[in-house]
């Protein structure tokens, strides 16, 4: 089975779960709306942080590959220079 329509009917079966739970739930749909928007509050300040580390940690990599290849090129040409 495709992996990938293994994790969508995992997320379907999750937002399924959760819409269900939210009709059901014996709060007040105005508490329960405010329980609702500050989770998703939440959850996208931790997806922001994580994307913010993310491209963090690709730049520094990039610029480390970057770097060593420009270090590499350097030492050819001087190696060239030599040889001529």
């Amino acid at each position: 089975m495709d992996t990938g329509k293994v994790l969508l009917g995992i997320l379907a079966g999750v937002a399924a779960g959760a819409l269900l739970g939210i009709l059901f739930a014996p709060e007040k749909g105005s508490d329960m709306r405010k329980k609702i928007s500050k989770k998703g509050e939440d959850y996208a300040e931790g997806l922001k942080d994580k994307l913010d580390d993310f491209i963090d940690n690709f730049s520094e990599k990039f610029e480390d590959a970057k770097e060593e290849v420009e270090e590499k090129v350097e030492k050819e040409m001087n190696s060239a220079k030599v040889k001529v």
